[in-house]
């Protein structure tokens, strides 16, 4: 008598940083059948513990060997170094995006996963999602869509006022230089024209800046 094979061990995540966006994917995670968490990691104990008292897990590093998987949603300029680490370690990487400051720091990233024989993936979550597909379809259909000529995209924030200007990490040259920020309107336009570059870009002038000259 023929008898279904086993299901699949889930793959065991690690979380290395407590950014909100954590919170969410950390959700998505633990509500997949085939993936758990089983640690998280933090320059700040405190704010580990707070995260898995809330979470229902509790603090880890990446050396720990029940993790096969680490989720890094910590500031565009501390990726390179942690996803190598992480890759190094024979972890596989889910990123969060922009993956780098630039494709130099990427190319690093992805030379450290081939050579640790470890998988790669970015945390763009609406590039992965069936509604993106959709709507490819319908920008290729030139006949119900016409020909994209230009592209108007604005992304902001509900800052509440100087206290994010002055301590936002999307506002820290140091940590995202507006990484976060920018890269949804570029990611996007690009999409939405196959990654073609641009003939002409348009920004708002005199922006409000921060101490740190950011915007």
């Amino acid at each position: 008598m023929a008898t279904d094979p086993p299901a699949p061990a889930p793959v065991r995540f690690g979380i290395v940083g407590c950014a909100n966006i954590a919170r969410k994917v950390s959700r998505a995670i633990l509500h997949s059948p085939n993936s758990t968490i089983v640690a998280v990691g933090s320059r700040s104990a405190a704010k580990a513990a707070a995260f898995a008292a809330e979470n229902g897990f509790y603090d880890a590093v990446l050396d720990d060997p029940d993790v096969d998987a680490v989720y890094i949603p910590l500031p565009t300029s501390l990726h390179r170094l942690w996803a190598v680490a992480a890759a190094q370690r024979g972890k596989h990487v889910l990123l969060e995006k922009p993956v780098a400051l630039s494709a130099a720091e990427l190319d690093e990233i992805l030379a450290a996963c081939e050579s640790s024989r470890v998988q790669y993936i970015d945390a763009t979550m609406w590039m992965h999602h069936p509604r993106t597909a959709e709507m490819e379809a319908f920008l290729a259909d030139q006949r119900r869509f016409g020909r994209l000529q230009a592209i108007h995209s604005i992304f902001s924030y509900n800052c509440g006022g100087q206290d994010f200007l002055e301590n936002d990490i999307r506002v820290k040259p140091d940590l995202d230089a507006l990484g976060d920020a920018g890269w949804y309107c570029i990611r996007a336009s690009l999409w939405a024209v196959n990654y073609r570059l641009p003939k002409t870009v348009t920004a708002l002038k005199d922006a409000e800046l921060n101490e740190a000259g950011e915007i």
